[in-house]
């Protein structure tokens, strides 16, 4: 488990739960000295007990040696130079899954053509769904999606795919895992939706309620997929739990950073005063960057995370951003209807602040 975060650790939890031996690697000596002291993750994690079978390291030779499966949880942002780091002591031909979410912004890539590239040789996976790391760990009924492409053997005899070995090794107790051979669809979903939840945490901090998270859920995944399809995923994909699912419980509570990172924009807060000032890392905000860099590419609308990343980082006013998203000519559901209509009030503000939660 490369990463030593909540979600790395959680996941960790979840494996040593269900019997298996986890090496959990940490970039800080001091933390992974602590973890193996102490029996928790108290700067992720507090006060949940780690079970046993878990080893924490900072050294990537002893984390690497002998293992089987390789899970990456590392930032989006620095996943490429995490695969460079690792490739000197990765064991030949074993299976990467991805449990970090997002486009890498340079090349428009996909985390797993990111991984592909780096450490070609390996099949490259990915796990995603509704999980918040605390609750995972601690072993409440927690649903998730692991996705790999199926050779032709992987179809003869699914159950030794590389998805199917990982999702039942994370099945057990609370967590239970489903299989997708759709790594495309899987990942979009993944990266979108912490766009879509920002999107979400500024309207709701703006003092708008359950309509306008609902609006926003629901055309968040039409956003999603389109970008699926066009890069040749599947659209059903996306309403499962890699997509809808996610996207759900991302905009449900600020538990989530980027629902409260848009949160607090949405309060009017400046962002470097955002999380009371500290340093911390939202990965919507790069995607919003990187997953509509993608989508102008490849010629597909995303207004949703085209109106946050103008607010995140062109210096838009979330009022006339949200107004100008709320007037864009009316369209049809579905597509197929090729409809499109001027809006008949485009210049008519949304009423900011005057709301009754």
């Amino acid at each position: 488990m490369l990463g030593a975060g909540s979600w790395g650790t959680a996941l960790a939890t979840v494996l040593a739960r269900n019997g298996h031996d986890v090496r959990l690697w940490s970039r800080r000596p001091d933390q992974a000295q602590r973890i193996n002291d102490t029996g928790e993750n108290a700067d992720y994690l507090p006060d949940v007990t780690l079970p046993r079978g878990i080893t924490a390291t900072a050294d990537l030779g002893q984390a690497l040696d002998g293992a089987e499966a390789v899970l990456m949880v590392t930032p989006s942002a620095t996943l490429r130079p995490m695969c460079q780091a690792i490739a000197p002591v990765l064991p030949e031909g074993i299976p990467i899954a991805l449990a970090c979410k997002g486009v890498e912004r340079r090349t428009g890539y996909l985390l797993s053509e990111v991984v592909a590239e780096e450490l070609p040789g390996h099949v490259v996976g990915a796990v995603n769904g509704p999980t918040f790391a605390r609750e995972t760990a601690l072993d409440h009924p927690t649903a998730a999606t692991v996705a790999f492409p199926f050779s032709y053997s992987d179809r003869l005899n699914p159950e030794t795919s590389p998805a199917a070995r990982l999702a039942l090794s994370l099945s057990g107790g609370g967590f239970r895992a489903y299989v997708s051979d759709d790594l495309v669809g899987v990942e979009v979903g993944g990266a979108v939706k912490n766009v879509i939840a920002i999107a979400c945490g500024m309207m709701s901090g703006a003092g708008f309620a359950e309509n306008t998270r609902a609006a926003l859920i629901t055309r968040g995944i039409d956003e999603m997929k389109q970008l699926a399809q066009a890069l040749g995923g599947r659209r059903e994909t996306v309403t499962g739990l890699s997509g809808a699912g996610d996207l759900t419980l991302t905009c449900s509570s600020t538990t989530s950073r980027n629902m409260s990172l848009g949160y607090q924009l949405g309060q009017g807060i400046p962002r470097p005063s955002c999380f009371e000032g500290r340093p911390v890392v939202v990965e919507g905000e790069v995607n919003a960057v990187s997953v509509t860099d993608l989508a102008k590419r490849i010629n597909v609308p995303m207004p949703i995370c085209e109106t946050v990343q103008a607010i995140l980082h062109e210096g838009a006013d979330l009022q006339e951003a949200f107004t100008a998203l709320w007037a864009r000519p009316i369209e049809a559901e579905p597509q197929t209807m090729q409809m499109s209509l001027e809006h008949p009030s485009p210049d008519l503000p949304l009423q900011f602040g005057a709301s009754d939660q």
